[in-house]
Formats: C-alpha cells, sequence, structure tokens
C-alpha cells in the first residue's frame, strides 16, 4: 500500500522529470553573439488578469519608511488588513498574530495567506504569522490580493493573499545598515549585504531588536506584578541566486529568527522561534516553469500568570511544528492571447503541544498535557488568462485531496494517573474551488473589472485539539471542526484621469461558510465552534497621486460584517464578528526632495470594534499620526528620525470586562542608516 505521503508527491516528480526534458533556448555561439544573462531572483510573474481582483502594492520606499519599522505597521496602510489585535508584534502573545482581510477575522487564525518568495510562513499548529522575522528593508515590495485565492498554495486564503518579495542588489546595494534608539532606550538594528558573484548574487541580512517595552497595562490597573512589554527579536536571512543557463536560474532562501516578549506580568514570557529552508527553480524560455521545495521547522512556549494570584497557571513548555512542501507549476507556450498555469502543490506538517497547568494556590504542577495531529493538503490547479483586445478574461479551478490525522489530546495527572486519553477520528476529503473574472480596459483612463470566487481554509491543529484559559475564561476546543468554505463577488472600477493619479472602488459581497469562532456558552465557558457564516459586504477605495516629489496615497475600507448563526447559537445572529472594524482608513504623503531625502506623514484611523463575540466590551476607535523622515549627512550616511503615535493616541487592544491592554504610546526614534552604492 502507497501512503498518503508518497502518493501525494508522485505529482510532484512527474512535473519535475517533465520540465527537466524542456530544452532551455538558448543560442548556440555559432548562431551570434550570447545573449546576456539576467537573474532577478523573482518568480515568473503576473499574468494580465492581476487587475481582475481587489489588488494593492506596497512599494520599496513605503516598506522602508515606515514609523516602528514593523511589517504589520507597513500592512496596516492597506485598508481592510488587521491582526487577531491591534497591538504590533512587540507587545502582543505571538499566538495572536493572524492576520485577514475584508472583515473576515473573528479568531486568532489567519484567513489570509502570506508567502514569502513564494514559501507559506504561516504556523502549522497556531496559524500565525511569525511577523518579527519579516523585516520590511529585506523587502522588494508586498503586493496584497483580496478576496479568495488562487494558484500555489491557495487553501487557506479566503480572504485573500499577501505575496512578499525579497529585494535584491538592486535594491538594497552592495552594503546597507541602520542603528537606532527611541526615548524609552530601546534598539533596532540591521545589517545587509548583497554582493553580486558573477552573473548571480548573494542577500545576507540581520535585524535585531530588543528594548524594555511599554506599560501595557493602565497605571490605574498596574499592581506590584505588573511589567512592561519587554521584547527582544532576532532574525537573519540568507539568499543566493544563480543562472544555470540563459533561461533558467535557481534560487535558494534561508530564514531564522527568535523572539522573546514578556506580557502584562513579571513572567508571563512567551517565546517563539523558527528555521526555514527553500530551493526554487524558475525557467523563463518558451516552456516556462516554476519549481519549489521547501522545509520549515517553528516552535513556541507560552507561560501564563493569573491576574488574580499573579502565580504560574499554565506553562506551555513547547509546541514544535514541522512543515515541508513544494510546488511545480508550468507555463506551456499557447499563443500571445494566452497565459496557461498547470501545477500542483503539497503541504504536509504536524505539531504537538506540550503544556504543564499550576496550582494558583501552591504553585505546584497539576497535571501534564499533550496535543496535536497532522493535516496534509495536496492541490492541482489551473489558470487561464485570455486576452480579447481590450478586455481580458480569466478563469481558474483548483482541486485539494486533504487530510486531518492522528489527532490526540492526553492528560496525566501530577501523579501520573491518566486522566484522558482521547485519540480524534482521521478524517478526509476533496473540495474544489473555482475563480473567474474579467478586466475591461474601456478606455485609457477608465477600467471596469468584476469577479467571483470560492476557497476553503482547514482547522488548525490548535482549534481542533488545544484548549486555553485567558483567566477567568476557558475556551475549549473541538476536534469536529469543519473546513470554512467561501463564497465572494465583486465589482470595480480603476479610473487613470492622469499619468501621476490612480483612482480605485471595489464593492464586495463575502460569505464564508462554517467559520470557526470562540462561540460564549457561559459568562466563563467558550468553545471553538462552526457558526454558518460571517458575512461581510463593503467598499474598499485607494488613491495614489505623484506631484513631482510629492506623492500621496490613501485607503478606506468599510464593511457591513455580520454572523449568520442558528439553533444553540442563534444569540449571535446578526452581530459583528469579534475584533473586526466597520471602519479602517489610512493617508500617507511622502516628500522626496532631493535623492536620498524621504519626509512622510502617515494618519491611520480603526473604527471601534468589539472584544468578544456577544459584543460586550468595546475596543474604542483610534486614530494614530505617524512621522518618517531621512536625511543624508554625506554620501553614505543619513540621518533617520522616526515617531510613532505622534499625538498619544490611547489604544485600547483588550478589553475583558474592563481588564485593558494598550497599544504603542508615543515613541521617538533616531539614529544612522549607511548605504553604499
Amino acid at each position: 500500500m502507497i501512503s498518503m505521503r508518497r502518493h501525494a508527491a508522485l505529482p510532484l516528480l512527474t512535473l519535475v522529470s517533465l520540465l527537466a526534458t524542456i530544452p532551455a533556448h538558448a543560442e548556440d555561439e555559432a548562431d551570434g553573439p550570447r545573449a546576456p544573462i539576467i537573474v532577478t531572483g523573482r518568480g515568473l510573474g503576473d499574468g494580465p488578469s492581476t487587475p481582475a481582483y481587489d489588488v494593492q502594492t506596497i512599494d520599496r520606499d513605503r516598506l522602508k519608511s515606515s514609523a516602528s519599522g514593523r511589517i504589520e505597521d507597513v500592512l496596516s496602510s492597506v485598508a481592510g488588513f488587521q491582526q487577531f489585535r491591534r497591538s504590533d508584534s512587540r507587545a502582543s502573545n505571538p499566538s495572536n498574530q493572524g492576520v485577514t482581510l475584508r472583515a473576515l477575522g473573528g479568531n486568532a487564525s489567519s484567513r489570509a495567506q502570506v508567502l514569502l518568495d513564494g514559501v507559506p510562513v504561516a504556523n502549522p499548529f497556531f496559524g500565525y504569522i511569525p511577523l518579527s522575522a519579516l523585516a520590511p528593508e529585506r523587502l522588494r515590495s508586498v503586493r496584497v490580493t483580496r478576496g479568495g485565492g488562487m494558484g500555489a498554495f491557495g487553501t487557506g486564503a479566503v480572504s485573500g493573499t499577501i505575496e512578499m518579495e525579497s529585494a535584491g542588489p538592486d535594491e538594497i546595494g552592495p552594503v546597507q545598515g541602520t542603528a537606532l534608539v527611541n526615548d524609552r532606550g530601546e534598539t533596532q538594528s540591521a545589517l545587509t549585504v548583497a554582493p553580486r558573484l558573477g552573473e548571480g548574487f548573494v542577500v545576507a541580512g540581520v535585524q535585531w531588536d530588543r528594548g524594555q517595552g511599554f506599560w501595557t497595562t493602565p497605571k490605574d490597573q498596574r499592581v506590584a506584578a505588573s511589567a512592561r512589554a519587554k521584547y527582544e527579536s532576532l532574525s537573519g536571512s540568507l539568499r543566493a541566486v544563480a543562472p544555470l543557463t540563459d533561461t533558467v536560474e535557481v534560487q535558494a532562501s534561508g530564514l531564522v529568527y527568535d523572539d522573546q516578549r514578556t506580557l502584562r506580568f513579571k513572567g508571563a514570557d512567551s517565546t517563539s522561534s523558527g528555521q526555514q529552508g527553500s530551493l526554487r527553480f524558475v525557467g523563463r524560455g518558451d516552456w516556462q516553469f516554476d519549481v519549489m521545495g521547501y522545509v520549515q521547522a517553528q516552535d513556541f512556549s507560552n507561560v501564563v500568570i493569573s491576574s488574580t494570584s499573579y502565580k504560574k497557571t499554565l506553562d506551555q513548555k513547547k509546541t514544535p511544528t514541522l512543515a515541508v512542501g513544494g510546488k511545480a507549476e508550468l507555463r506551456p507556450p499557447v499563443g500571445d492571447a494566452h497565459v496557461l498555469r498547470l501545477g500542483t502543490d503539497i503541504r504536509l506538517s504536524r505539531g504537538n503541544l506540550v503544556e504543564m497547568p499550576y496550582s494558583a494556590v501552591t504553585g505546584r504542577a497539576t497535571a501534564y498535557r499533550r496535543a496535536g495531529g497532522k493535516q496534509s493538503d495536496l492541490g492541482f490547479y489551473a489558470e487561464d488568462d485570455w486576452t480579447l483586445g481590450q478586455l481580458v478574461v480569466t478563469g481558474g479551478v483548483r482541486a485539494d485531496r486533504w487530510t486531518i490525522q492522528d489527532g490526540y489530546y492526553r492528560e496525566l495527572s501530577a501523579a501520573g494517573a491518566v486522566n484522558q486519553d482521547t485519540r480524534f477520528a482521521d478524517r478526509d476529503g476533496w473540495n474544489v474551488n473555482a475563480r473567474g473574472g474579467a478586466v475591461w480596459n474601456v478606455a485609457p483612463l477608465v477600467s471596469l473589472r468584476a469577479a467571483a470566487y470560492t476557497g476553503l481554509r482547514l482547522p488548525t491543529l490548535n482549534e481542533l485539539y488545544r484548549p486555553f484559559v485567558v483567566f477567568p475564561v476557558t475556551t475549549q476546543a473541538n476536534a469536529d471542526l469543519k473546513p470554512e468554505h467561501l463564497r465572494g463577488y465583486e465589482a470595480g472600477v480603476d479610473f487613470h484621469p492622469a499619468e501621476a493619479l490612480s483612482l480605485s472602488l471595489t464593492a464586495f459581497d463575502n460569505k464564508l461558510k462554517d467559520a470557526v469562532a470562540n462561540v460564549t456558552l457561559t459568562p466563563t465557558l467558550r468553545e471553538r465552534q462552526n457558526v454558518d457564516a460571517i458575512h461581510a459586504r463593503g467598499i474598499e477605495a485607494s488613491a495614489d497621486l505623484a506631484l513631482g516629489r510629492v506623492d500621496l496615497s490613501g485607503s478606506l475600507s468599510w464593511t457591513d460584517a455580520k454572523v449568520e448563526a442558528s439553533g444553540t447559537q442563534s444569540q449571535l445572529d446578526g452581530l459583528r464578528p469579534a475584533q473586526v472594524p466597520k471602519l479602517a482608513a489610512s493617508g500617507t504623503v511622502s516628500w522626496t526632495p532631493s535623492d536620498g531625502w524621504r519626509l512622510a506623514a502617515t494618519v491611520r484611523h480603526t473604527g471601534a470594534q468589539f472584544e468578544d463575540d456577544l459584543e460586550t466590551d468595546v475596543l474604542p476607535a483610534a486614530t494614530t499620526l505617524d512621522l518618517f523622515a531621512q536625511v543624508p549627512v554625506g554620501r553614505f550616511v543619513s540621518i533617520v528620525l522616526r515617531g510613532e503615535n505622534l499625538t498619544d493616541e490611547t489604544i485600547v487592544t483588550r478589553n475583558q470586562g474592563g481588564s485593558i491592554d494598550l497599544g504603542a504610546p508615543r515613541t521617538l526614534w533616531a539614529g544612522l542608516k549607511v548605504g553604499l552604492r
């Protein structure tokens, strides 16, 4: 009998073998001079159907000029982007760093797919994104596509896809370094080198952030055990790109990171760490291909301190996870009017939790728990873009074979007796999803677009098997959770009344069926359950204006999101999902008076949202102002000044019955940037 792992790998091996037989279309020296070899370090690029969807791209200038230097700060300029909580990756529990779009949130798992150079980066157990490991200065661009995903690793992209692309020597230069300190004595430092080696290049970077942190607890709620949000994060990356022929390049990448944080109380420490490596072959001949494999190991730990006794009540000692996967995509030459993609991808993951609860009275361990399981997803996809004059039509289909296996929950007493030992039934299934759209370039100034799509997200191992406590509320896991299914429609118009001005408006209707939510059963008990749906309808708008050396950009999202629930969940029907605002907006103005200079100001507004599913506790709206300045003082040296939340707006990130956590207060940074060109 062939195992699922071996069986799932066969399509990849078959397509790789096929690609190996395709000849490179290099010129023979006898036919003329050899064309120069150009390596990019990128994938195959976009097809003409990209404008059919609601897409927003963040360029390198905006990536480099955030006030905090954090990727989540940059992504917040895309209205509709949200984490489960408003706090950034210096002052939140890593397991809360799920990201989503289009108001389809409500729990801490990611409903958007996040890719770094084509590799999924979400933690396989919790579904969170290791944001502190993703340094903006190491990126060329970020593309955010709202709505259901398609193509490689499309499973999980029920609210959209966030694609991050690493920078090369053209953007970074041979050497780039920064060193900054803020008004609390915290530091942020980074060094990146990007030498060209022959016809290829290498990029190596390291970033180290550390500090005592700010008070997340309001002054009137602090006790002797209260602590600042201390943090220290270190990440390093290494990437090498080289040509194999004049049409084929190889890309090898590695990423390592370690993150340590303290939240609310002394001893309430969390860690997250990871290592990943990938190998990618990209062919740009007549028969284009993109073949990639990766391996990814992550870990997480967390200590919970009681908010009443201020003693340790839980020690999540470790949560090791392993994911391996890859993709193979082929683009055959089918004529200038078509861009056809044929591909397959696979992701195999497993994770296990080891934790010990403690008595808040005696301080002794009361039990020993383990939980975990395995998941796999094997996908096959095809998508075609067809250009018919001013009209571009696109359609795609994706079939997924998924499994959830070897799920278990085991608890021993402090004396070693078995309190619970449950093995959950294996599950599997096939799901077929599709998307299609069209963009009509009515005139050089106006484009009309429309799209429809479906999607799939499997519940995470955390949602299936791990209960947790945020005193006094216990949230139970649910091994019977069904996969989430998306159905969505959208239509939009893009205006280009002048070369310097771009306007975009999109109306959408997305319904996430069987959405996983933390459903309140009693004042102190919740359970993860599938609700009938989360139904989100709204508008998204963006604008970009370039006036010489002055650029203005803005983004706005207004969403009417409601839970559809019946039966025992009927109390949730018509309510807004937890942690989802109606309105989010962002605007940035930047001025580049001369080369090397950059001055930028960003205003962000996040509307009010509810802490819980019953709309009991409110997180008030917040508006913040950030500033960034880079001023050259020499040929290779610039002064960098940054200001976060300059108006010192009170940002409530958690409100549980009046127990409050706060986001970053006013923070001022100053330092130097060194760059060789």
